[in-house]
């Protein structure tokens, strides 16, 4: 079994207690076996003296494969952007699928996240790039009603058979990806919900982005979408919401009382204009677990994590007026193991524990802006000045993706060249 040293890092642990030690960091095979002061070398030693070591990022909201289609469909009202979004998505092939995939886990890998969410079609094409990448997809494969899809056969079959073929796979874990309210009926959304009983794969889905989804849903339901998921019974631990920026206070506690979780996404909305802002605190106060999505490129341009968690907090603090909402530590709860519990995974990851899985990021501690390196202050500098140019190294499940700013799983260069032969093969066939 290969082991690895890391030497003498700020370790943020987010451990319970949030503690803040100087040591080391020993793991065997995937698993950490030590944290503290470590005798003795190992198989692979890295030297992250003065260096700040952190749990790998987890992103729970996402469409990677989108990753070539950033910057088609900017500055513009949001009609004109599912229009033109729908439009180029729906003459994908199978090669640009792949590689807007290898493109994006090129981006989540240098920007420090281990373990990512995705919603999309073709989820089969995206889970073999995310083995190649070495890091972690929880792939939740998009299911929605006969009528509204592109796919050949039924969206959920189609979901069933890419969970029987990947089940079994370490870093691919398979979902169910429903679409929304608005293109899935009260039956498929309980076939759904009944197929996560039975396998306990997460449900993953839009809610209450748009104001227009929420009163549309109000106009041809009588209630909102998430007081009306309650009431068909879907809603459970194994539900991941993405957005859930429109909700009313019932609605909040709803989602809390069911045991949901919500993947946040403040700069996609912000930059869709969609003009509702997740209301956090009172999640908080209701028992709604919270993690961060980015959402994909075409509506955030960036799969950022670390410029996300600063994001975020600015906006719920500008919003509500009050510079105490969402402080630094909370933020980085948030994404690591807001984000761990949020994909069933909070028993081995989210953390640096013994006994979790490997999953680390190291940041460079000479990099001026997060100067200086004081425990009292580290989480801060972490949130507000640092972003992923100080990334350094990454490791998921053990292994190393990022070495001193270089992928080892992917050839970057033939990666960049191919995407832009894919989306310039796109815009050829007239659909940007």
């Amino acid at each position: 079994m290969k082991s690895l040293l890391i030497k003498d890092a700020n370790i943020i642990t987010q451990n319970e207690q949030r503690e803040i030690l100087r040591g080391d960091v020993l793991v065997e095979g995937n698993i950490i076996k030590r944290i503290g002061t470590v005798q003795g070398g190992a198989d692979e030693v890295i030297d992250a003296k003065g260096d700040m070591l952190i749990p790998g990022l987890i992103n729970t909201h996402n469409h990677v494969a989108m990753s070539i289609m950033k910057g088609v469909a900017d500055d513009v009202p949001f009609p004109t952007f599912l229009e033109r979004v729908f439009a180029i998505d729906s003459d994908r092939k199978d090669e640009d699928i792949s590689i807007g995939a290898q493109l994006g886990l090129m981006e989540m890998v240098r920007s420090g996240t281990t373990t990512f969410v995705d919603l999309y079609y073709a989820e089969d094409i995206i889970a073999k790039a995310v083995v190649e990448s070495g890091i972690r997809g929880v792939l939740c494969w998009a299911v929605l009603d006969q009528q509204y899809t592109t796919q050949e056969g039924v969206p959920l079959d189609n979901c069933k058979r890419f969970h029987q073929d990947h089940r079994d796979e370490a870093r691919v874990t398979p979902g169910i990806g429903l679409q929304g309210v608005y293109v899935c009926s009260d039956e498929t959304f309980q076939e759904a919900e009944d197929f996560s009983k039975r396998t306990g794969a997460l449900m993953h889905f839009h809610l209450s982005e748009t104001r227009k989804e929420v009163y549309d849903h109000k106009a041809r339901t009588g209630m909102r979408p998430a007081e009306h998921l309650e009431s068909i019974g879907v809603l459970s631990e194994r539900c991941l919401a993405a957005h859930a920026a429109w909700l009313t206070i019932n609605e909040v506690k709803a989602l809390g009382r069911n045991g949901c979780s919500v993947s946040t996404c403040p700069v996609s909305n912000m930059k869709l204009a969609t003009g509702g802002v997740a209301p956090l605190p009172e999640m908080f106060v209701n028992g709604v677990n919270v993690s961060i999505g980015t959402d994909g490129s075409t509506t955030n341009n960036s799969m950022d994590m670390m410029a996300d968690m600063k994001m975020l907090a600015l906006l719920q603090k500008c919003y509500r007026w009050d510079p105490t909402v969402l402080p630094a530590q909370q933020v980085l709860d948030l994404a690591t193991i807001g984000g761990a519990k949020a994909v069933g995974m909070a028993d081995s990851i989210g953390s640096i524990e013994i006994g979790k899985k490997a999953d680390l990021v190291i940041l460079d501690g000479k990099a001026p802006n997060l100067r200086p390196l004081r425990p009292a202050t580290m989480v801060s500098n972490l949130v507000y000045s640092g972003n992923s140019s100080n990334i350094k190294t990454v490791i998921c499940d053990g292994a190393v993706v990022l070495r001193d700013r270089k992928i080892l799983t992917f050839d970057e260069n033939e990666v960049l060249d191919r995407s832009e032969d894919a989306i310039r093969g796109l815009m050829e066939r007239g659909r940007a």
